[in-house]
């Protein structure tokens, strides 16, 4: 791979990651405008609100930046930027066609897990330093969700991986198959409800819940500093939106030729997105009891249960 190829897909992925956590963004204000009647994000900039994103911008911009005085200044301050890292990192071994990634990883689905899982550092730092108990609160409920939540994610993508006998995103979609949406129908329903409590995302937000803790890790990040945390969180959807995609949709597999796969890719990316959008809207929060319950009751065992199936099916079909 030539100097000028490895620059010019490095430049490609920097800007899918700083455009498409933008478009999830919007995407989300449409979505939740039309499915709750609010009318509010259907008035900036005229047309059915298109400029809605821009104001937000602008008014994180024009907000003052405070730094709290007992707080950890440079940990306070570095947080923002440890929860977002890794999700750009991540994004860099999925593939959304044949040789179109940036960086080809024989263990990429490993690879990505490990790398979301970094971004609750940025969290933990934010709570730790922000010298505010429920700064403080907000974090280790963020901890406690990943620890319980990690375990169920890892097992489902371990299941796709030992079908495809492979740990590689590219491999994982060459071997894929239609009929593993009926085969890996229970892991994927464990990846994805874990990527939705990884993300914080509802019905699981309790380490943001307005009610109890103010706003959890970011409760005393204001501006551009507040903004990074949404962006880490919209980057969070689009990498686990690609992901989900790889390992349960087939990716770039679709009934015309693989060199327009991209588009497949991208196109089931952002349904994933939706349904992610949808829940916030459809779903109430659960109670810590009955997140912790979800995770190790049901969720523990189903992708155990799927896991062990999968091992069954790759032994009586190979």
């Amino acid at each position: 791979m030539s100097a000028l190829e490895v620059v010019l897909r490095a430049v490609v992925t920097l800007l899918a990651f700083l455009v498409l956590p933008l478009v999830v963004g919007q995407t989300e204000h449409k979505v939740m405008a039309h499915m709750q009647g609010r009318l509010g994000p259907m008035y900036a900039g005229g047309f059915h609100g298109w400029a809605q994103l821009v104001a937000d911008g602008v008014k994180f911009v024009q907000k003052e930046d405070i730094t709290p005085s007992r707080a950890d200044r440079w940990v306070f301050r570095l947080a923002p930027g440890v929860a977002l890292v890794p999700y750009l990192v991540a994004i860099c071994v999925i593939p959304l066609g044949p040789g179109l990634v940036a960086a080809d990883v024989d263990a990429g689905a490993l690879f990505v897990l490990a790398a979301a899982g970094v971004g609750i550092l940025g969290t933990l730092m934010a709570g730790w330093a922000s010298a505010n108990k429920y700064s403080l609160l907000g974090s280790m409920r963020s901890a406690a969700q990943l620890l319980s939540y990690e375990l169920p994610m890892v097992l489902s993508v371990a299941s796709v991986a030992l079908a495809a006998g492979t740990l590689s995103l590219g491999g994982i979609v060459e071997q894929w198959n239609p009929w593993w949406l009926l085969w890996q129908l229970p892991g994927a329903i464990c990846f994805f409800t874990a990527a939705l409590a990884e993300l914080q995302r509802p019905p699981f937000d309790m380490p943001v819940a307005d009610s109890e803790i103010v706003f959890g890790a970011y409760t005393e990040y204001t501006g551009l500093r507040f903004a990074f945390f949404l962006l880490a969180e919209y980057a969070g959807i689009v990498v686990m939106s690609f992901f989900f995609t790889v390992l349960f949709l087939g990716g770039w597999r679709g009934p015309f030729d693989d060199a327009v796969g991209w588009v497949w890719t991208l196109l089931k990316a952002l349904l994933v997105a939706v349904v992610i959008i949808w829940f916030r809207v459809s779903w109430p929060r659960l109670r810590e009891d009955q997140l912790q319950r979800l995770a190790w009751v049901w969720l523990v065992p189903l992708a155990l249960v799927q896991l062990a199936l999968t091992g069954a099916g790759v032994v009586v079909f190979q």
